[in-house]
């Protein structure tokens, strides 16, 4: 009865696969990465060896194809060590799939083999100074010029800025609303590409976090992905993946709290005895526990229901979002308790923990949009 809820075998792999990458190349040098704000370029390049610079990206295009919930279960696994780190990827990836399953095979060709092996890195530009929650109303126009787009305007909050060769750009090109938006590739070195001062910044500090500005741009037509005001259809299932990466990446800080709380309160002594006797922290461990479990059985559902293209799959990603990031960021705060005094000091990790897991109930569509979402989808049927 339990089968139609384990992972498969290849599932299974993939997962730890990840579990071993980042036990490797993560965990070991994260805390050092945030003190230090270190962007970790040639880890995140190893990363691409084992295919996690293209996971949904197709076969036919160089990528490992795999689904939605694989995608999880490798962001889950890398964000036990640097959610930062995993989130970065996550990113990277969806700026891939924008390409490979919208683009034109002069787009994919001109672009992917690079991507696939990260040798060049790819941003997501969707939100501007003005536009953020409500996205369909940005600024940034593209108008066409022959064989070329001129685009002037600016992004904010753009991870892997002024670090990142590759921007998948959302532009406006024709009337105002989401009709009126386009999607352009646009490349770091093209004149008139320049990038704000990187963001100092509560969490993440293991990626760059700048505005990008675009002044009179030109950017080749054979750039556009897909056909003209298709791009705000695009950037909104890209999100439906963004999504449940950023979910996934909740879990996976959240169980590396969990972890460690568990294994301080068993070593910490008061009173006499171990604080894990007691039964008012057996209590707490135990809600923790409970509610990552119901997060994760709720957002690899929604990961399975994008797989498969089904008809409520943005609402589930919305669901699954929301659960997942709020839970992450409670099991966390109350693993920091658990330390007491301890779990506010960096030579812990689970401050650092904390700190990464604020911004997820933020970016990929705020939380309180994403109950927008869920209701709107409740009340039309």
């Amino acid at each position: 009865m339990t089968n139609q809820f384990d992972l498969t075998d290849e599932q299974r792999q993939i997962q730890e696969m990840a579990r071993q990458f980042t036990a490797d190349a993560i965990t070991p040098h994260a805390a050092e990465w945030d003190e230090k704000h270190i962007f970790p370029r040639e880890t995140i390049k190893a990363a691409a060896e084992l295919g996690f610079a293209s996971i949904y990206v197709s076969e036919e295009s160089g990528g490992i194809g795999l689904g939605r919930l694989e995608a999880a279960l490798i962001m889950e696994a890398m964000a036990y060590g640097c959610p930062s780190t995993s989130a970065f990827i996550s990113i990277h990836n969806m700026a891939s799939w924008m390409i490979d399953t919208f683009g034109s095979r002069t787009i994919k060709d001109k672009y992917l083999p690079s991507l696939i092996t990260m040798e060049r890195l790819a941003s997501y530009c969707l939100t501007e100074p003005s536009s953020g929650s409500d996205a369909a109303a940005l600024k940034t126009r593209a108008v066409l010029d022959g064989g070329h787009y001129m685009v002037n305007g600016s992004k904010q909050f753009i991870s892997g800025a002024g670090e990142n060769e590759v921007y998948v750009t959302m532009v406006r090109t024709g009337e105002d609303g989401p009709k009126g938006i386009s999607c352009l590739v646009i490349e770091k070195d093209m004149p008139g590409v320049s990038f704000g001062a990187n963001e100092r910044k509560l969490g993440w500090h293991s990626q760059p976090t700048r505005q990008v500005t675009f002044e009179d741009v030109r950017v080749p037509v054979e750039n556009r992905v897909g056909g003209e005001g298709e791009g705000f259809r695009f950037a909104m299932m890209g999100l439906d993946g963004g999504r449940l990466n950023i979910g996934a990446c909740s879990l996976g800080g959240a169980q590396r709290c969990l972890d460690e709380a568990i294994a301080y309160t068993k070593e910490r002594q008061q009173f006499g005895k171990p604080i894990a006797d007691f039964q008012n922290t057996q209590f707490v461990l135990a809600d923790m526990a409970t509610e990552l479990e119901a997060a994760r059985a709720l957002l690899y559902l929604a990961a399975a229901k994008v797989t498969a293209g089904a008809p409520d799959k943005t609402r589930f990603a919305a669901m699954a979002k929301r659960l997942a990031t709020d839970t992450g960021s409670s099991v966390v705060d109350r693993a920091l308790q658990l330390h007491g005094g301890y779990g506010y000091l960096q030579d812990y990790p689970i401050e650092r923990f904390w700190r990464d897991l604020r911004v997820h109930s933020i970016l990929e569509g705020t939380n309180q949009v994403m109950r927008m979402i869920i209701g709107r989808e409740l009340t039309r049927q």
